[in-house]
């Protein structure tokens, strides 16, 4: 495997505090014995960190790692390498009873809603089952339902409501609410916001960053519209097949992107007035990003070389480090 890469937090975010949750040089292989090593690696030496309070942004393309690392960091992904640890304790293999403890404190919100929401219980019910896993009481348990369906604008009667009666944006809403019912200290964003239209996903974004600054959450928020992420994140990390392309603050990254790679998704991600799409779709095509290729990069090089426009015969074998570029770390030999 090649040197892995380690992203360095900026010194004036939060980051630069006691990290709540740190990823250090993670792999994760997919596939058992011979197979593993013949498939290419879906996570590749990846290091971040994120601070209380924080929000950092996970960007990429689909299979760029991104899910895999919120699964990992959930227990609900094998780890094949590397370290994740949370508050100061390894977590990388942690057991079920370690995981039911983490289990009010790391928590998770995904792209589909339905896919944790029962269809067969009530919102109240879905709503309260993590709370009576840890001895809560079922009338303090209702009323804890009711007081965070509330806080995410719902009535307080949805308790008593199946999620088939709402609509895509509000059973997000309830999905947000059954993530911080317990408290927790950090909640893994899995495009949680994708599915929904743009004035739901604005609506939902607002209240992510609300209940942030008023609890103090931290979240990891992954996704692979580089504009949402803008909006919500104080750090973001691009991802291009398992490996860290560029990281550094939201501003820097989103606003003068250094990566070839970074460059294309900032010119490709939508913006809603015509004129300013049209000049974003000129200058994406000037960048001469070859498209997606089916063929991996030789081992050891840049895994963007087929694509980038700046490739030479270094780039296709020596797989570039992370380095200072402006205010972002950058991995490429010919950033400026």
């Amino acid at each position: 495997m090649s040197t892995a890469t380690s992203v360095r937090p900026d010194s004036t975010s939060p980051a630069a505090a006691q990290p709540l949750l740190e990823v250090k040089d993670l792999v994760v292989r997919y596939g058992r014995g011979r197979k593993a090593t013949t498939v290419p690696t879906a996570v590749d030496g990846v290091s971040f960190s994120i601070a209380p309070g924080e929000t950092v942004g996970l960007v990429g393309e689909s299979g760029s790692g991104k899910s895999t690392i919120g699964k990992a960091i959930l227990g609900l992904q094998k780890v094949s390498g590397g370290t994740v640890t949370y508050q100061g304790k390894d977590i990388t293999t942690a057991g079920a009873s370690q995981r039911r403890t983490l289990g009010g404190e790391l928590r998770a919100v995904f792209q589909d809603p339905n896919s944790s929401l029962n269809p067969r219980n009530t919102v109240g019910s879905s709503l309260a089952e993590p709370l009576r896993l840890r001895g809560v009481s079922s009338a303090e348990a209702r009323q804890r339902a009711e007081d965070m369906l509330e806080r995410v604008g719902l009535p307080r009667d949805a308790v008593d409501r199946y999620p088939s009666q709402f609509s895509g944006g509000q059973r997000q809403r309830i999905s947000v609410a059954r993530a911080l019912i317990c408290d927790p200290k950090l909640v893994v964003c899995d495009e949680a916001v994708s599915a929904l239209d743009l004035s739901t996903r604005a609506q939902v974004l607002n209240l992510l960053a609300d209940l942030r600054d008023e609890r103090g959450l931290s979240y990891l928020f992954i996704a692979h519209d580089i504009a949402v992420v803008q909006f919500l994140a104080q750090r973001v990390v691009v991802l291009y097949r398992g490996q860290v392309m560029e990281t550094g603050p939201a501003a820097a990254v989103t606003e003068n992107p250094k990566h070839p790679f970074t460059q294309a998704l900032v010119a490709a991600s939508p913006v809603p007035r015509p004129a300013e799409q049209t000049a974003r779709r000129e200058a994406r095509e000037s960048l001469c990003v070859r498209t997606a290729a089916a063929a991996v990069a030789a081992p050891g090089g840049c895994p963007f070389s087929l694509r980038c426009p700046l490739a030479t015969e270094l780039c296709r074998t020596e797989r570039p480090a992370l380095r200072r570029v402006g205010a972002s770390d950058v991995a490429c030999h010919y950033a400026s």
